[in-house]
């Protein structure tokens, strides 16, 4: 992620000033600049003449100014010495961070807002940008300062999620921490490692059989990437279960949860897109989403 800064967006919520302290430690962990930016709160009748003209009103533009300085100060504060730039988006919140993602190693956003219009930066659009940011994307929550030393990572199929176990090897081996990598789903086997057809007359491959073929399969998927990094200790856990669930509940014991975009968790089971989705809405402490090769 060498070159590109962290970017991290706020509304002046409390909870986007804890995203903006959790994205200044990310910064100094990766050795790279914060650059903080927010969308105004413009009132509804105003936003359509700011976007046509791109001059924002005097006093909200003043607003903004005072909410990106406080949140610069409190990024300072954590991370000294850091190099913290800001920055005003205008037009749609969700679009315009998304398109901020471009110029960007990193997007961190809270989880949700202070109510009403500013709200839209870090509510629903928070789990826009998760989905469509072409950057890895992290939604930061306020259970999100203790230290457990473990990086958990969702897999479910080798080659379309191969960006994020590696991203989740690259935390682990900055963060000090192990790696988890889990494959849960709830009826089907794993994408990676079909099971053999079955002959007329042969019964169907059980639970058992199952969950011995994609333990298998995970092995051997992390005994590649153990070999490039192995100061890692990783580990991996296959769970017939939803896997939205499994990987909430993991994030209560991780520092941080790595989900993969656009994959297809099972042929019978939720899409990966409903999984972050439940992931996000139930999570304890920040997530992760990175966007395929």
């Amino acid at each position: 992620m060498a070159g590109k800064p962290v970017i991290a967006g706020t509304d002046g919520s409390a909870e986007s000033f804890r995203a903006v302290q959790w994205a200044a430690r990310e910064a100094v962990l990766h050795s790279l600049a914060l650059h903080i930016v927010s969308v105004p709160a413009v009132p509804p009748p105003m936003a359509p003449g700011w976007v046509r003209s791109g001059t924002l009103p005097t006093r909200e533009r003043q607003a903004a100014r005072h909410m990106l300085a406080a949140a610069a100060r409190q990024a300072a504060e954590v991370a000294p010495g850091l190099a913290i730039s800001t920055g005003m988006l205008a037009g749609d919140p969700a679009r315009a961070l998304a398109e901020a993602a471009h110029d960007g190693a990193l997007l961190v956003v809270g989880s949700r807002g202070i109510g009403g219009f500013a709200a839209l930066l870090l509510g629903s659009v928070s789990r826009y940008v998760a989905t469509h940011a072409p950057c890895p994307v992290v939604v930061a929550r306020e259970e999100s300062t203790a230290v457990h030393r473990e990086v958990v990572v969702g897999v479910a199929d080798e080659q379309q999620d191969t960006a994020a176990v590696e991203f989740a090897f690259q935390e682990a081996v900055l963060r000090q921490a192990r790696l988890l990598a889990v494959h849960a789903w709830l009826s089907a086997p794993v994408t990676g490692a079909p099971p053999r057809p079955v002959a007329r007359g042969q019964a169907r491959a059980g639970p058992h059989e199952l969950l011995a073929g994609a333990e298998a399969w995970l092995e051997a998927l992390l005994a590649a990437w153990r070999q490039k990094y192995p100061q890692v200790q990783a580990d991996r856990q296959v769970i017939l279960a939803h896997p939205g669930r499994v990987l909430a509940g993991a994030s209560a014991r991780a520092d941080l949860v790595v989900l993969g975009r656009r994959t297809v968790l099972a042929p019978h089971g939720p899409g990966a897109g409903s999984v972050i989705h439940a992931v996000l809405s139930h999570a304890h402490g920040p997530v992760a989403t990175v966007p395929g090769n």
